[in-house]
């Protein structure tokens, strides 16, 4: 698809002597050194071709101009000017207000009286300027876009670790790829390894072609890999990040980055307060003038509640709480974020989230991997730590929370503090009641046979951390009042997936129900990852003579729906740390009360080890946590 498609009309240029200039300077949503370029040249295939010589950026009509020439196929138009908007919206108003387009055009200031209409939004330098023979999806006519983030540097401490090559990287340039990124977007990876930009940029290009969520276009790599530089450096050398801020600057110089840092702490737990703190020494903290300066601080935050207050302390030392993004990458999840639309957009179903018509709801995390080269951490952590205290304590909040007074960040996360303060602590006896905890043993899974997790390498023979729990949890509100919560996740089960399952009351002992028929609940079922979705489960007849009820769904699929690929979490949550927007980020105090929920389970647990379950590798998780659901008439979800 060309980038504007038009209609021949009356096109012609005239100098307009005395007529004011719009003015412009580099925007980014075009081409690097010519954002705006609106003349009556309308070709099917655009060719940018750069100047060195003035700065100035020429395109050329590889098509010719069907009917009357203007001025030849050459328009070159002066760079660093500024509209301060998009393309489309520049044309709408335009349009609105004036009958031409006035512009100037090698220092003579002419006016363009032209009919045409934008279809698509500029591409980026990134992208290949082609026809695109993909037709329009008509579910995704009218969806509104989000604003292009400002230009900046990404710098990723521990750029060497797994999370760069196979998330960080690979989200980016798929950003570039689809044109969501500013082409001056630079990213710098800052780590011990000995390395130079050729070397790294060439790993990074290894690892985009494995893990990328689109297929890796060459040529689009090229020009994104240009934007990647590296900086050695040890984290805790205070000159390596002098060094830093001095290459920085000349990044703002040569790619105009406008002195906007975002900060990614990818590096391990115990990096974060030694960087934080060389951050602060070196000044990179401090914003200049019309610029920003944040921090992306990956999880785990913290190991418990004191040393998450201390994190956070550091924190506010080096960096405002607005300009602090502490992740988790379920938020970024397509089918998370769907959670408030599909409550508070939709009003069959608002009407129906409270404990009047729902009977229990079941969030369940499953994984068939075992700790997979992270023995060292998962084994000092366990499965509480790792996933209950923040994905999916996380997860609950959004099923649970009241209407927001607003979509602002914190008017969101306002609402989710209050579920995590509602949540009724356990302690104490409580915790054996309400809490199984699980090790996997030997095992068979897919058809082969699976070591114990004692017999991982480098876990101890001895170890009592838990690879599974199951939690049943109340909410003490006026909206959930009387309806558990139960909560699952373990390793080496037999099926990788994560859901939200709101379980519905039956329906009343007559009618079809009143033989006390097996009839199947009512269930809306949210399925986080991997087949991204929603289904509702009713029951309906069978088709023939007799009458026999069976349950059917009706599925909702985002891949099927929308007509494109579901984005990688990592690429959501990095557009919006570049943005400032925190809304899909945990808060202070988000954090805060989620370990002191989590801790007063882990204290109990210290005190008493024996109630630690076992269960084959590729089951369900033990018998026990079966018995927590039994109490309540009911069963886990089989995923």
């Amino acid at each position: 698809m060309p980038l504007l498609q038009a209609s021949l009309a009356d096109i012609f240029l005239v100098p307009a002597e005395g007529m004011s200039d719009f003015v412009q300077e580099g925007d980014p949503h075009f081409l690097p050194k010519c954002p705006l370029i609106l003349t009556g040249i309308f070709p099917e295939v655009l060719q940018p071709e750069p100047d060195a010589g003035n700065g100035h950026s020429l395109l050329k009509d590889s098509q010719g101009i069907k009917g009357q020439k203007i001025l030849g196929v050459w328009t070159t138009l002066e760079k660093d000017r500024h509209l301060g908007q998009t393309l489309p919206e520049f044309v709408r108003q335009t349009r609105q207000s004036l009958p031409h387009l006035v512009f100037r055009n090698g220092g003579e200031i002419s006016q363009c009286h032209f009919v045409f209409q934008v279809v698509t939004p500029p591409r980026n330098r990134y992208q290949k300027l082609m026809p695109d023979d993909n037709p329009i999806n008509p579910l995704r006519e009218g969806l509104a876009s989000r604003a292009m983030p400002e230009p900046c540097a990404v710098i990723i401490f521990g750029a060497t670790g797994d999370l760069t090559h196979r998330k960080l990287v690979p989200a980016l340039y798929n950003l570039a790829a689809d044109g969501a990124l500013p082409p001056a977007v630079s990213v710098v990876g800052f780590a011990r390894r000995d390395k130079n930009d050729e070397i790294f940029r060439e790993e990074l290009h290894e690892a985009a072609k494995k893990f990328s969520r689109q297929k890796l276009n060459e040529e689009l790599w090229e020009g994104f890999a240009s934007s990647i530089f590296y900086h050695r450096s040890a984290f805790d050398a205070l000159d390596g990040y002098e060094s830093l801020a001095r290459r920085l600057d000349e990044l703002d110089t040569q790619r105009g980055t406008r002195g906007n840092r975002l900060f990614y702490l990818s590096a391990g737990p115990d990096q974060f307060p030694i960087i934080l703190e060389n951050l602060r020494k070196s000044g990179l903290n401090k914003a200049r003038d019309g610029s920003w300066v944040r921090v992306i601080v990956e999880k785990p935050f913290g190991t418990d509640l004191p040393s998450a207050q201390l994190l956070n302390t550091l924190v506010v030392e080096s960096f405002a709480e607005k300009d602090t993004f502490r992740i988790d990458h379920y938020l970024g999840k397509e089918t998370a974020q769907n959670i408030m639309v599909l409550r508070f957009a939709n009003a069959i179903f608002e009407q129906l989230w409270n404990a009047k018509y729902i009977d229990h709801v079941q969030i369940t995390a499953s994984e068939p991997l075992g700790v997979e080269g992270r023995a060292g951490y998962y084994d000092k952590s366990g499965a509480l730590r790792d996933m209950v205290q923040n994905h999916l304590l996380q997860l609950l909040c959004l099923t649970a929370m009241e209407p927001p007074a607003g979509l602002d960040a914190d008017a969101i996360r306002d609402e989710k503090v209050k579920v995590l303060k509602s949540l009724r602590p356990l302690t104490g006896e409580t915790v054996k009641k309400h809490v199984v905890r699980a090790q996997y043993g030997a095992g068979t899974l897919d058809g082969k046979r699976i070591v114990a997790y004692r017999d991982e390498e480098n876990i101890g023979p001895e170890s009592v951390t838990e690879t599974f729990v199951a939690l049943e949890v109340h909410l003490d509100n006026w909206r959930w009042a009387g309806v558990p919560f139960f909560i699952r996740v373990g390793k080496r089960l037999p099926k990788g997936g994560t859901e939200i399952a709101l379980h519905f009351k039956g329906a009343p002992p007559v009618l079809f129900n009143a033989n006390n028929e097996n009839i199947d609940d009512n269930a809306l079922v949210i399925r986080i990852q991997p087949d991204e979705g929603i289904s509702l489960r009713m029951s309906a007849k069978m088709p023939g003579s007799s009458l026999r009820i069976e349950p059917v769904k009706m599925d909702f699929h985002y891949g099927t729906s929308f007509g494109k690929a579901t984005p990688e979490a990592y690429e959501r949550l990095l557009l919006d740390a570049m943005g400032g927007d925190a809304t899909l980020f945990a808060r202070r105090d988000e954090v805060e009360e989620a370990w002191k929920f989590v801790d007063a389970i882990r204290a109990a647990w210290k005190t008493d080890d024996s109630d630690l379950a076992m269960y084959s590798g590729g089951t369900w998780g033990p018998t026990e946590a079966d018995l927590l659901l039994k109490r309540h008439g009911t069963t886990w979800r089989r995923l």
